[in-house]
């Protein structure tokens, strides 16, 4: 991949709005990053959460992520896959769909 994505605009604003929450959340991820997983395990791993979670937002940071240290979108689609049996069908579908709108967005980007 070509490098780090930027955040989304809005993230961008609210954090200049609020910077000490921006501090704050930073402070989290960099806990919740200190073990034995390798980069791309945490990167898939908070995918899932976020696909359990329905989180579309989370899901496209994840996604967005993901790609950044190299993830194959066949890994990100899998993690999906394996959603359908808790989720049910049409949310896996509908988190599918989101994880399209970044992994097709980088390809148009390419």
């Amino acid at each position: 991949m070509s490098g780090k994505s930027k955040p989304p605009r809005v993230y961008e604003a609210f954090i200049g709005q609020y910077p000490k929450l921006g501090e704050a959340w930073e402070k989290i991820a960099e806990a919740g990053n200190e073990g034995s997983l390798s980069e791309e395990s945490v990167r898939l791993i908070k995918l899932a959460i976020a696909v359990g979670a329905m989180r579309q937002g989370a899901v496209h940071s994840s996604v967005r992520k993901a790609l950044d240290i190299g993830v194959e979108v066949a890994k990100i689609d899998q993690v999906v896959a394996l959603a359908a049996g808790t989720l049910d069908l049409p949310a896996t579908v509908a988190v599918f769909s989101w994880v399209r709108d970044i992994t097709e967005s980088k390809t148009d980007q390419a």
